[in-house]
């Protein structure tokens, strides 16, 4: 029977197998690079086609020690540097933060279309929203990094999200899991938090009514109006 992650035991896994494991990362951070820029590279072209950028931040992680050996442990995967290439398909993550609901699905279609890259996985929870409120778009997605020698496929996990579903997202985690919350008020924080996502939501939704509005009226028309 494999042997299952701890962190003690993952971290000696790392030093008994420090080159291989450099290695992987470095090809990981390579592959983060490639969509980072295909996402720069859309949102230039989006610029000059529709006077406007799609994009507000792009932001890009590499999975630390500590959450390799956790996700190990908790997927019951072997503790090897190939079983973190085999088995974890978001060792490397590229979070891209769009100012509309709609340039979130555009975006994903365009890079999606791209010849050398390969879905691997996608799961909607813009319009399948988790029970806890959280939305966003998670890809897997397989692109190829080109080294001296050899090109390598490599997995990399996209999150597409909203500015309101990104701020959401990021105080939700600060106020879900503060310590010594009793069960009742752990409760009602839950309650608010998802009733507060509803209401994001409900802005980002309106925002795109606004801009999908002022986007059909032409320029006569709205000059006409001032």
């Amino acid at each position: 029977m494999s042997r299952l992650a701890t962190n003690s035991d993952f971290s000696e896994m790392v030093k008994r197998n420090l080159a291989p494991y450099q290695r992987l990362m470095t090809y990981y951070e390579c592959a983060m690079m490639e969509i980072e820029t295909k996402f720069r590279v859309l949102d230039a072209e989006f610029g000059l086609r529709y006077d406007r950028n799609p994009i507000e931040s792009i932001k890009t992680r590499l999975k630390g020690t500590d959450s390799l050996a956790k996700k190990l442990n908790r997927k019951g995967f072997p503790l090897s540097v190939e079983s973190i290439e085999n088995n974890i398909f978001d060792v490397a993550g590229v979070r891209v933060v769009c100012t509309f609901p709609e340039d979130i699905f555009t975006l994903a279609d365009a890079l999606l279309a791209q010849d050398d890259i390969t879905l691997v996985e996608k799961r909607d929870y813009v319009s399948n929203p988790k029970p806890s409120g959280y939305r966003s778009l998670h890809l897997i997605v397989e692109t190829p990094i080109f080294l001296e020698k050899e090109k390598r496929l490599v997995k990399v996990e996209v999150q597409l999200r909203t500015i309101s579903m990104n701020f959401w997202a990021s105080l939700e985690h600060q106020l879900r899991y503060k310590k010594d919350l009793s069960e009742e008020m752990a409760s009602q924080v839950s309650d608010e938090l998802v009733k507060l996502a509803e209401d994001a939501a409900s802005l980002d939704n309106r925002m795109q009514a606004l801009r999908t509005y002022l986007d059909s009226q032409s320029p006569e028309q709205l000059e006409s109006q001032n």
